[in-house]
């Protein structure tokens, strides 16, 4: 199962959520590879030890035809995940794809050949509705949207669902959305319970159970390139991906 992790709003915990997914599944004794599409490369910073050394990335791997995608696939910190590594040369792949017809099919193509050696991979993206994004898009067959629970939450929600729709009628047509994930979440607030409300509103049965609270753990562990699991096991935040792996499991039966 391919899916990518995607809003085109900054700051709502993509990256966070790409990196303790992918090491939840691991956790339920999957297979599980997670590709860092994002220039900033911070999943590959977050559980990757030297990634900066290695002579491959993706980068190399979607604009140098000789060069294969397992080369940029390194091992994480976390048992079972392994990391397509990423690094500041893909901020060049936008605009060296703009006008290759096959531009949007690049990372599907190049995934091929490693495809059937995971049962999970999942896709971290910019906070872009760009080329870069729309490849994995295209090399997904699910999409998994991190929403924070704050005023502006849904802005640009329109935009990712029209981008969505043209995907599946151009170059995806298999493409779902496999869940809305609530992140940031403060009970405190009202205004974070009436952002839960609308949110419900637009998505429904899509968004999941489990929402992520805002924890000073989990933003901690990356500084210590270590999922939540390892770095707080007990802590609330540890708890609540756990859950979204488990939900994630659930969905991916039926």
């Amino acid at each position: 199962m391919v899916i990518t992790v995607a809003n085109q709003k900054g700051g709502v915990g993509k990256t966070t959520t790409a990196v303790n997914v992918s090491a939840g599944l691991a956790l339920y004794g999957k297979k599980v590879l997670l590709v860092d599409m994002d220039p900033q490369a911070h999943s590959t910073k977050s559980c990757v030890v030297g990634a900066e050394k290695h002579p491959i990335s993706l980068y190399d791997v979607l604009m140098k035809p000789e060069a294969k995608f397992k080369e940029a696939v390194l091992n994480s910190t976390v048992p079972g995940l392994d990391v397509a590594v990423s690094r500041i040369s893909m901020a060049k792949l936008e605009p060296a794809l703009v006008g290759q017809i096959d531009g949007h099919f690049k990372l599907k193509d190049a995934m091929e050949e490693i495809r059937c050696s995971y049962d999970f991979i999942l896709i971290d993206t910019p906070p872009t509705l760009g080329l870069v994004t729309l490849n994995a898009f295209v090399a997904s067959s699910y999409l998994l949207i991190p929403i924070q629970s704050s005023y502006l939450c849904l802005e640009g929600t329109d935009d990712l669902l029209d981008t969505i729709d043209k995907v599946r009628k151009v170059a995806n047509p298999h493409l779902q959305i496999l869940g809305v994930l609530i992140t940031l979440h403060d009970t405190r607030t009202n205004i974070a319970k009436d952002v839960v409300e609308r949110i419900f509103n637009v998505f429904g049965e899509k968004v999941f159970k489990t929402f992520i609270s805002k924890s000073v753990k989990v933003e901690e562990s990356p500084a210590y390139k270590e999922s939540i699991f390892t770095y707080a096991p007990h802590s609330i935040g540890a708890i609540q991906y756990r859950k979204i792996a488990e939900e994630i499991l659930e969905r991916a039966k039926n």
